[in-house]
C-alpha cells in the first residue's frame, strides 16, 4: 500500500512539473490601426488565464496548452478572437492585432440607469445612429457650444451661433429642436412648455458627457415621448471605476478663457465613489456686444451596495449670463462688418447691453439599478430641475439711438443705443410722467420653473429569444413668468398701468396702476436665490401647471440572424394657466385642458452575413400640442386651432462592414400633419404697419403657422475607412427633400403677445427652412506617432432655405463650404507613463469662408421693387440675395488652444 502511495505521489509531481515546464507564452501588440490600445483585456478562451496590454499595447499571457484561442476585448471596440499555437516552453508572437472600432459601444464607466438609457447598441434592431465619444467632444467643441460636436453627423444642421454664447440650435432631418427628444441619463430635458432646448443652460455638457448618441428618426427611446426628428442621449461620466481626474485650461479668439478641474475617487472597497467637476469660462464673443461669463459644476455620488443594488446621485448646473445679438439686414453687415450688433451702448463711458440672457438651472437625479434576477432588472430615476432667470430688453417709448452713415448703402442708421441721452431724458421727467409712453428702461423677462419627475423601467427576459420592457414616465411642472425692472436708467420709479380682463377675456373696468421702484440684477446666482415682490412686477405675471403621465412597453425578439421589436406608449398631458396680473381675480384661472397621445413603433432586422445587414422600422405618433400653442396670445383663451399632431415615420437601412471599412445607408420618409411652425423677425424700418398696428424700428414680430402639413424624405450615408494604421477617413452625406403641403393659418403677434394679423395661406410645395437639405463631408485623422496627430474636416451645405415658417415660395441661401483642422501632441508622464499632458490646437473655418448661415422673416426676392427698379438692377444683392433680408453671417476664422493634464 505504501509503495502504491509513493508511486502515485511521484506520478503527480512529475505531471505538475511537466505541466509547468511545458507552459508557453503568447505575446503581441494590440492597436486600433492608428495607435496602441493600453489596458485591453486578453484571455485564453475556456480558461482563467489572462492578461492586459501595457501603455504600448503589448501583452504577454501564459498558455497552458499547445493551442487555443485568445479573446481580446476593449470597450469601444469589437471583441476579436485569434487562434494561436505554441511549442512546449516556447514563445509565440502574434504580431500586431488590430481591433475594429464599434462606434456604438460605451467607454469604461459605471453607467447608471442602464435600463433607462436606451442606446442603439443595446437594441438589436438597428436604427440610423451616430455616437460621439468624450475624446471627440473635447477636441471638436473647443470654445463653442456642445452642438459643435454634431456638425459631422448626417442630416444635422447647427445654426444660431452668431446670437451669442449658448444661443445655437440644431435641426435633425429638417425638424427643429422642439421636435427632437433630448435626454440626460434617461431623463427628458426638453422644455415642458415649448419643447425647446437652450444650450446656454448646458454649457458644461462638453465636459461632463462621456458620450452623445444621436439617433435620427424613430430612435430607440423607451419613454412615452414622440420625437419626430430623432433622439439625442447625453450620457454623463457618472462615478468612474478608476481613480483619476484632469486639469485643463483653454484660450480662444475674442479673449475667451476657460479653466476646468475634475476628480473621481473610483469605486472604493466600501462600494462608494464620488466624481466632481468645476469650471469657469468668460469671453467677449465673436460679434460685438456679445460678452459672456459662466460656470459649470458636476457632482456624482455612486454606491454599489452589492451585486443586486447600485445607486447614483447626480447634481449639475451651468449658471451663466451672455449678451445677445439679433438678426440684421444683410446690408447692415456689408456696411459695418460681419460682427455688427446694435443691441448695446455706453452710459458715462461704461458698456451696457440692452439684451442679456441670464439663467441658472440645476438638475438633480437619483438613479437606482436593481438586478432582481438573472433575467429581470429594474432601473428607476427620480429627478428635479429648478430654473431661474430670463432675458433683458427695452421697455417704454423713450429709446434713443446714435446713428451713423452705412458705408454700403450711404444711408444713416442706428448703430448704438444712446444711454446718455436716455438717462438725461429720464432724469428730467416728473414722477407722473415716468410711464411707458414717455420713459425708457431695461426690463428682465423672467422664466422660472420647478420640474419634478420619475421614470422607471422593468426589463425581463421571457425566454431565450424574447425580452420585455415596461415602464412609467411621470412629470409635474410649474412655470412662472413675469417682468421686472433691471435698470431704471435715471428714473426714480416707474408707473405701470393696465386694464384687467374679465369674462370672454375682454378688458373691462378702469385702469389699474402700481408704482415700481425696485430693480434686480442679471447675476445668475442672485437670480436663483432672489425673488421680487408681486407689486414690483411689470407688464405681465402668469404661471402654468403641466402634469404628464405616460406608460410604455416593448417586446423584442432575437434569434440567429433575425430580430424584431414592437414598442408602444400612451400619455396624458394636463395644462392650466393662471394669470394674476391681467385678469380680475375671479377670472385668473384658465380652463383646464387634457390631451391624450400615443405612439406605436415596430421594426426588424436581418443579418445576411458578418458583413451585411438590413433593417426596416415604422412608427405612428399622435402627439399632444405644446402648452404655448394651447392658449392664444398668452391669455387664458384656449386656442381652437390646436389638435394632436399626427406623424407617420418609415425608414430602412443597410449596413456593411469589413476589416478596415464600414458604412451605413439609411432612407426615411416622415409625414407630419396638424403641426405648428413659429418664426420671428425684427422691424428694420422706422415704422411698419402689420394689420392695423404701427410698429417701430427694433420691435419683434412673432409668426405662427397653424395646421401645417410637412413631408420629409431623404437618404443618409456615413462611412469609416482605415487604409493603414496611421490614417483614418470618415465621411457622410445626406440628401433631403423637405416640403410643406396644403394650407396654413398664419398669425402674427408683437413682443407683448398682442395679435397683429391673421390670414389663410397656401403653402403647398414650399421648402422647409433653417437647415441645409443637402450636406456632405469628409474627415481624416493622421497619427504621425503615438504622441502627435492631426485631423481635418471638410463640409458642404446646400439647399439651405430661410427660416420663414410655412410659406409657398421660400428663399434659398448660397451654398458654402467649411474646413476645420486640429493638431494634438501628447506626452506620457508619471509612474508607468499612465498620465498624459496634451496640447490641442483647433482652427475652424480655416479659409475664412464668408457665408450666410441663416435667414429669417419674410423672404425678399432680388426681383422685388426698390425705388424705381429692383434690388437686382440697383446692385443691392449679395450672392444673388436681396440685401434687405435678415439673418446672420457665420463665424469667420476662429481658433482655440487647450492644455490638459490627465492623471
Amino acid at each position: 500500500m505504501k509503495t502504491m502511495k509513493n508511486w502515485l505521489l511521484t506520478g503527480l509531481m512529475l505531471l505538475v512539473v511537466s505541466t509547468v515546464f511545458s507552459q508557453g507564452k503568447v505575446t503581441g501588440t494590440i492597436t486600433d490601426g492608428q495607435g496602441a490600445l493600453p489596458g485591453a483585456n486578453v484571455a485564453i478562451k475556456g480558461t482563467t488565464a489572462g492578461s492586459s496590454s501595457d501603455i504600448d499595447g503589448k501583452f504577454s499571457v501564459d498558455a497552458t496548452a499547445n493551442s487555443g484561442e485568445l479573446v481580446i476585448t476593449y470597450l469601444g471596440f469589437e471583441t476579436k478572437t485569434v487562434k494561436f499555437s505554441v511549442s512546449n516552453g516556447g514563445t509565440t508572437n502574434l504580431g500586431t492585432i488590430i481591433l475594429t472600432s464599434d462606434s456604438n459601444q460605451l467607454e469604461e464607466i459605471v453607467v447608471v440607469g442602464r435600463g433607462l438609457i436606451d442606446l442603439a447598441k443595446e437594441r438589436k434592431t438597428p436604427i440610423a445612429v451616430s455616437t460621439i465619444k468624450a475624446a471627440e467632444i473635447q477636441t471638436k467643441v473647443g470654445a463653442a457650444d456642445v452642438t459643435q460636436a454634431f456638425v459631422n453627423t448626417p442630416s444635422v444642421y447647427v445654426a444660431g451661433q452668431a446670437g451669442g454664447f449658448g444661443d445655437s440650435r440644431i435641426s435633425v432631418r429638417g425638424f427643429q429642436q422642439d421636435n427632437t427628444a433630448f435626454l440626460l441619463n434617461g431623463q427628458p430635458i426638453n422644455g415642458m412648455e415649448d419643447g425647446k432646448m437652450y444650450w446656454s443652460n448646458w454649457s458644461g455638457m462638453s465636459d461632463i458627457a462621456n458620450f452623445i448618441q444621436v439617433q435620427r428618426g424613430l430612435g430607440s427611446s423607451k419613454l412615452a415621448i414622440s420625437s419626430v426628428g430623432g433622439t439625442v442621449n447625453f450620457v454623463t461620466k457618472a462615478t468612474d471605476k478608476k481613480e483619476g481626474g484632469f486639469i485643463s485650461t483653454s484660450t480662444a479668439n475674442n479673449d475667451y478663457l476657460k479653466t476646468t478641474a475634475a476628480y473621481n475617487s473610483g469605486i472604493m472597497k466600501n462600494g462608494f465613489g464620488v466624481s466632481v467637476l468645476l469650471s469657469h469660462w468668460q469671453g467677449d464673443g465673436y460679434n460685438k456686444g456679445t460678452f459672456g461669463q459662466g460656470q459649470s459644476y458636476f457632482i456624482s455620488f455612486g454606491y454599489k451596495a452589492n451585486d443586486k443594488h447600485s445607486f447614483n446621485f447626480l447634481l449639475t448646473g451651468a449658471p451663466q449670463w451672455h449678451d445677445q445679438n439679433f438678426t440684421k439686414k444683410i446690408s447692415d453687415y456689408l456696411g459695418f462688418g460681419r460682427n455688427y450688433n446694435n443691441n448695446y451702448g455706453y452710459l458715462n463711458g461704461q458698456y451696457i447691453s440692452e439684451r442679456t440672457n441670464f439663467y441658472h438651472k440645476p438638475v438633480a437625479n437619483f438613479n437606482w439599478d436593481y438586478k432582481i434576477s438573472d433575467k429581470t432588472d429594474l432601473s428607476t430615476v427620480v429627478y428635479a430641475s429648478w430654473g431661474r432667470g430670463g432675458g433683458t430688453g427695452n421697455y417704454g417709448s423713450g429709446k434713443k439711438s446714435i446713428s451713423e452713415v452705412n458705408p454700403y448703402t450711404g444711408l444713416s442708421q442706428s448703430t448704438y443705443i444712446d444711454f446718455d441721452q436716455i438717462y438725461s431724458n429720464n432724469s428730467a421727467l416728473a414722477d407722473a410722467d415716468q410711464t411707458f409712453a414717455k420713459s425708457y428702461l431695461i426690463r428682465s423677462s423672467m422664466n422660472n420653473h420647478a420640474w419634478y419627475g420619475v421614470v422607471s423601467n422593468l426589463k425581463t427576459k421571457l425566454n431565450e429569444n424574447i425580452s420585455f420592457n415596461a415602464g412609467i414616465d411621470l412629470r409635474t411642472y410649474k412655470g412662472t413668468h413675469y417682468r421686472q425692472v433691471n435698470n431704471f436708467l435715471g428714473l426714480t420709479s416707474f408707473t405701470d398701468v393696465r386694464k384687467l380682463r374679465g369674462a370672454n377675456h375682454l378688458t373691462q373696468g378702469s385702469n389699474v396702476s402700481q408704482i415700481v421702484n425696485k430693480s434686480m440684477s442679471t447675476d445668475p446666482w442672485g437670480a436663483f436665490f432672489n425673488k421680487i415682490d408681486n407689486n414690483q412686477k411689470i407688464d405681465y405675471d402668469y404661471s402654468e401647471k403641466i402634469s404628464y403621465g405616460g406608460l410604455f412597453g416593448q417586446l423584442e425578439y432575437s434569434k440567429d440572424n433575425l430580430s424584431a421589436f414592437l414598442q408602444a406608449s400612451v400619455s396624458n398631458q394636463s395644462h392650466q394657466r393662471f394669470d394674476v396680473y391681467d385678469y380680475l381675480p375671479e377670472f385668473k384661472d384658465s380652463e383646464k385642458v387634457n390631451n391624450l397621445g400615443f405612439n406605436v413603433k415596430t421594426g426588424g432586422s436581418f443579418k445576411i452575413n458578418e458583413s451585411n445587414s438590413l433593417y426596416v422600422n415604422a412608427g405612428y405618433y399622435s402627439r399632444q400640442p405644446y402648452h404655448d400653442n394651447i392658449y392664444l396670445n398668452f391669455t387664458n383663451e384656449v386656442n381652437p386651432l390646436t389638435s394632436n399632431e399626427k406623424i407617420l415615420g418609415l425608414e430602412a437601412g443597410y449596413n456593411f462592414k469589413i476589416n478596415n471599412f464600414s458604412a451605413s445607408l439609411n432612407a426615411y420618409r416622415t409625414s407630419w400633419e396638424d403641426r405648428v411652425v413659429s418664426s420671428s423677425r425684427v422691424v428694420t424700418a422706422l415704422t411698419e404697419t402689420v394689420g392695423t398696428t404701427v410698429l417701430a424700428q427694433g420691435d419683434l414680430v412673432y409668426k405662427s403657422n397653424l395646421g401645417v402639413q410637412q413631408l420629409h424624405t431623404g437618404l443618409e450615408l456615413d462611412f469609416v475607412y482605415k487604409p493603414f494604421k496611421e490614417l483614418n477617413f470618415k465621411g457622410f452625406a445626406s440628401i433631403g427633400d423637405w416640403k410643406y403641403k396644403g394650407n396654413s393659418t398664419t398669425r402674427e403677434t408683437d413682443e407683448n403677445q398682442n395679435l397683429l394679423k391673421e390670414s389663410l395661406v397656401d403653402v403647398d410645395g414650399g421648402r422647409v427652412g433653417d437647415a441645409a437639405q443637402t450636406t456632405w463631408g469628409l474627415g481624416a485623422d493622421y497619427f504621425l506617432s503615438k504622441n502627435v496627430s492631426f485631423d481635418l474636416d471638410w463640409r458642404t451645405y446646400d439647399k439651405l432655405y430661410a427660416n420663414s415658417g410655412a410659406i409657398k415660395e421660400n428663399l434659398m441661401l448660397p451654398t458654402y463650404d467649411l474646413v476645420d483642422a486640429g493638431a494634438t501632441y501628447k506626452m506620457f508622464v508619471g509612474k508607468n507613463k499612465q498620465n498624459t499632458v496634451s496640447f490641442r490646437l483647433t482652427m475652424n473655418n480655416i479659409f475664412d469662408e464668408v457665408y450666410l448661415s441663416e435667414l429669417s422673416g419674410t423672404p425678399i426676392k432680388a426681383s422685388a421693387t426698390l425705388g424705381s427698379g429692383t434690388y437686382e438692377s440697383a446692385g443691392r444683392t449679395y450672392k444673388g440675395i436681396a440685401d434687405a433680408n435678415q439673418g446672420y453671417f457665420g463665424f469667420g476664422r476662429t481658433w482655440n488652444f487647450t492644455l490638459r493634464y490627465n492623471f
